[in-house]
């Protein structure tokens, strides 16, 4: 089959590789164009677009998908089939229409559950136990096509939003191999979601890793690792702000927002109900670092100082 991929970044790399290694013909790359990065704004490559091109698959990188010129590189191209893996743009109908065999689109969530843009993200944030991936037909609303496979995935209980991604991003790749290889075979029966079942994951805001204090230690936890790696967890400390890294929930009292213990190897803040143990932490115009190695740079720490506005769930941007 011929295939055009489309994807951008690092998710997309593994299910690129799949394609690029099996019997398929993978005609090209559609990826986001270069974007500027940095103090420097030095242009710098979509992670598919470093494969693509070490493995000599010509890459397309369009502003625009509706214009007359993509229209006719489509056409000319021919593909039989477009599989899509975070492109990161909704396809326009002519696009959609074009290969014979539809598009197909690997998502990281068990639809209809956690539609959009960072489902990964909130599944973890909400304490979901389990999440999946999905191969769906695309539709020109976003992930509501029909579903043709399906992977349910344990989400372990430390694990973070950027470790999680990683490893859905080879299971998602198995499948969607998988899947295109029964469509070829006609032995895919495609099954219409259930939108009352529907609930959503929209695009992530540093906003998203304010620390509200007044909710519980379980809760902030999982904010915690689901932040993981933007936009972290976030709060303030001393007038500063402080992003949290890794941290844990306990058993312990007092104020939200209150440092209620500076002893062994975390910095304990009361919440809502429990404690949360902050063992890595980041603070403004600061490096990364462990709580002890934090704890002995800082004079100034103190059982009883607050992080955060005691009593709001209102912090700095």
């Amino acid at each position: 089959m011929r295939i055009l991929f489309a994807g951008t970044p690092e998710f997309a790399v593994p299910s690129l590789v799949a394609l690029c290694d099996s019997p398929h013909e993978i005609i090209g790359l559609l990826s986001r164009p270069d974007r500027p990065r940095g103090r420097s704004k030095k242009l710098v490559w979509p992670e598919t677009k470093r494969v693509a091109m070490e493995r000599g698959v010509p890459v397309f990188q369009p502003q625009d998908l509706k214009t007359p010129e993509f229209e006719e590189t489509l056409k000319t191209l021919s593909p039989d089939m477009i599989a899509v893996a975070a492109y990161g743009k909704i396809f326009p109908a002519a696009v959609l229409d074009a290969p014979p065999f539809g598009c197909v689109n690997v998502h990281a969530s068990l639809l209809p559950r956690y539609r959009g843009a960072a489902p990964i993200n909130w599944a973890i944030a909400n304490g979901e136990k389990k999440t999946g991936v999905t191969i769906m037909q695309v539709e020109e609303e976003m992930d509501t096509g029909d579903i043709l496979s399906q992977r349910e995935v344990q989400i372990g209980d430390e694990e973070t939003a950027g470790e999680l991604s990683k490893r859905l991003s080879l299971e998602g790749a198995q499948l969607l191999l998988e899947t295109i290889d029964r469509i070829a075979k006609n032995d895919i029966s495609p099954v219409k979601q259930d939108p009352a079942a529907a609930t959503y994951a929209p695009l992530l805001s540093r906003k998203d890793g304010r620390v509200d204090w007044n909710r519980n230690a379980d809760e902030i936890k999982n904010l915690v690792r689901a932040m993981i790696p933007w936009p972290c967890a976030h709060t303030t400390l001393g007038g500063k702000n402080l992003k949290i890294l890794r941290a844990l929930s306990g058993l312990g009292q007092g104020r939200p927002g209150e440092i209620v213990s500076l002893g062994g190897e975390s910095l304990d803040v009361a919440t809502g109900d429990g404690v949360l143990q902050i063992l890595s932490l980041q603070i403004e115009g600061g490096r990364k670092m462990d709580v002890p190695e934090f704890k002995r740079g800082r004079k100034d720490l103190r059982e009883g100082q607050f992080m955060g506005t005691p009593g709001s769930s209102l912090y700095p941007d």
